[in-house]
């Protein structure tokens, strides 16, 4: 039996007692497991029709390491394969790797290339702000270096899930700021703010010991992610004074998660914005459903959701 194989997950510790040490050993060793062959019981199999490597995106300051999902057949496209840049979810840990499910599926399926970036994990040293930049500065990259990477810049949509949807709701706000024109958004039982009132929403209270996402890994999540002086509200996507003129969004949230409502509100405020937005609720649903098909059967309707909605707004 190899390494890869053997892996297993680590117990989950004290979240409110938690030190730094006990944070990054407890992170790297959930992280081994999620890319693990023992985990794809939980996270599903890789969809046979896409390949799937990782790969290093030289930006200005840093490399950062993104896992990019192919479709093996071809396709005759003479502008490029679509693009869609994924943000997993977890904040302070995870790994593009758990979503090699949905991400394949999708690569294969739509067809399209599928970018997801491992973006620098929350920590004492690496707030949400960083999280931010590397989505944002991922997606500049891949537009600005469409021909290298075979993709079509016109067709680029973002796709997050939890902490990785309030990253993909940013860099979709920054892409407008910027005028770089995206054809759709996709976020997955988003966090949508980062402010003390986070913590506010019926949901929260109603499902703070759900097991996939309980309130003391909220309150780990929001204090690494805003350090004492940042401002919250200003990072916030919820918090945004403008809305307007964003890409169509799908808004997927599932019903028992402690932040369920923060995926609503958001879908509400963007719809009041006159941004053509569609809220989808999965009753009976987790935090995370999406990346755990092996246990949460909704997944598989959701991740059909996704295919056609994006397959819809990529199309050429």
């Amino acid at each position: 039996m190899n390494e890869v194989t053997a892996t297993v997950r680590p117990p989950a510790p004290n979240w409110s007692t938690m030190t730094t040490e006990e944070l990054v050993a407890y992170r790297d060793a959930e992280n081994r497991f999620r890319a693990s062959d023992a985990a794809r019981a939980l996270t599903g199999q890789p969809d046979p029709g896409a390949a799937i490597v990782w790969q290093e995106v030289a930006l200005p300051d840093r490399e950062l390491p993104v896992r990019v999902y192919r479709p093996t057949a071809e396709a005759d496209d003479p502008t490029g394969l679509p693009l869609v840049l994924h943000v997993h979810g977890g904040g302070f840990v995870g790994t593009a790797a758990q979503s090699d499910w949905v991400n394949s599926h999708l690569a294969a399926h739509l067809p399209a290339v599928v970018v997801s970036v491992e973006h620098r994990l929350l920590h004492p040293d690496s707030p949400l702000s960083a999280a931010v930049d590397d989505g944002w500065d991922v997606l500049r990259h891949l537009v600005r270096h469409a021909d290298q990477w075979g993709v079509d810049p016109a067709r680029t949509a973002v796709f997050g899930e939890s902490c990785g949807g309030f990253i993909s709701a940013v860099t979709a706000i920054r892409a407008r700021q910027a005028g770089l024109s995206l054809r759709a958004q996709v976020l997955v039982n988003p966090v949508t703010e980062v402010t003390e009132t986070m913590f506010d929403h019926a949901s929260v209270t109603q499902y703070a010991d759900s097991p996939t996402l309980a309130m003391p890994q909220l309150l780990l999540f929001h204090q690494l992610a805003v350090p004492p002086g940042a401002d919250a509200r200003a990072l916030s996507p919820l918090c945004a004074d403008d809305l307007a003129g964003l890409p169509p969004a799908l808004v997927v949230v599932p019903t028992h998660d402690p932040v369920a409502d923060h995926g609503r509100r958001y879908a509400e405020r963007l719809h009041e914005a006159g941004t053509p937005t569609r809220l989808t609720e999965y009753p009976g649903a987790g935090h995370a459903f999406l990346s755990l098909p092996g246990v949460a059967p909704q997944a598989e309707a959701a991740r059909a959701e996704i295919t056609e909605f994006l397959r819809g707004a990529l199309a050429a």
